[in-house]
């Protein structure tokens, strides 16, 4: 079991400080790392990935430091943001040097590029390629020494939907295995379908960590909104909005549904039914409206 720990970690550049006091652990499947532009998401992957050393605290894979610790480097597989490549190596050369690095061979390298699905493209320059196609090498550099650990930096930039999809499935599969995924994405739609957990950044402190659903309930401070659609909605809107459990209820006549917004998550999830059997009333659908991670991601934002 691989698992990276970030120890109140802060990271500073002059006068900035990009990262603020940060603890976070990182275990086997996927996880994705949100936070708004400048928030310091890149800041973090480079410190994991062994390209920074923190400024305070410490950042650890199963106990061993990674700043200066070479060794590291057989267990972890880096997909950073930036561009900079050998535009003059084909995509073939350019899997195979990281595979020699790891005393591998042209056999691995290759199996890296059918993983990618970059066999195609394989013996073209890579000054040739797309960006899609660059992320795409560069992922199969990162796994040609099959890791434990695989930390992505906005892995998605530059991919059509086709490939999206099939390096969704990729890691989908890779976290499934039992090995540590953390991905960077500005997408909320991708880390959505992705990430079974979230670590959330904004302006370089931890904001909020695991599943969003979960964090989206413990936000009390804000009103739950669902959308509920019933055979008699005036009248079931009549009897909801007399309890103190619920802040506002709008008939949407156009829409044949009720808009609901909630400020006691656990009374009115019991009162509804509730309410609705003891006035003889059908419940059709009960859906919440902002339990969406856009929805989380906002309130993370905005707080």
């Amino acid at each position: 079991m691989t698992t990276l720990r970030i120890d109140n970690v802060s990271r500073w550049f002059g006068n900035v400080v990009a990262v603020n006091d940060i603890s976070m652990t990182v275990g086997p499947g996927v996880t994705g790392l949100l936070g708004p532009n400048g928030a310091g998401k890149s800041t973090l992957i480079n410190m994991m990935g062994g390209f920074l050393a923190p400024s305070t605290g410490s950042v650890t894979l199963d106990g061993q430091p990674i700043w200066r610790n070479e060794q590291i480097y057989r267990h972890i597989g880096i997909v950073p943001e930036r561009e900079a490549m050998y535009d003059f190596l084909t995509g073939a050369e350019f899997v195979r040097a990281n595979a020699e690095l790891h005393g591998l061979g042209a056999k691995e390298a290759q199996h890296a590029l059918a993983t990618v699905e970059m066999e195609y493209a394989q013996d073209r320059k890579i000054a040739t390629y797309s960006k899609g196609m660059r992320q795409r090498v560069k992922m199969a550099s990162a796994l040609v020494h099959e890791p434990s650990v695989l930390l992505l930096d906005e892995p998605f930039n530059g991919m059509d939907p086709r490939q999206r999809m099939q390096l969704m499935d990729l890691l989908r599969t890779m976290g499934a295995e039992g090995r540590t995924v953390l991905f960077s994405s500005h997408i909320l739609e991708e880390v959505e379908q992705l990430a079974a957990h979230i670590e959330v950044v904004v302006a370089g402190r931890h904001a909020a960590s695991g599943d969003f659903r979960k964090i989206r309930r413990l936000m009390t401070d804000r009103p739950h909104r669902y959308l509920v659609r019933s055979s008699d909605d005036r009248a079931l809107a009549a009897a909801l909005i007399a309890d103190p459990s619920t802040a506002g209820i709008e008939v949407d006549v156009h829409e044949g549904v009720l808009r609901v917004q909630a400020v006691d998550f656990g009374r009115f999830t019991s009162l509804l039914p509730a309410v609705a059997q003891a006035h003889g009333i059908r419940l059709l659908t009960v859906s919440p409206s902002d339990e969406s991670l856009e929805s989380v991601f906002s309130y993370l934002v905005a707080a």
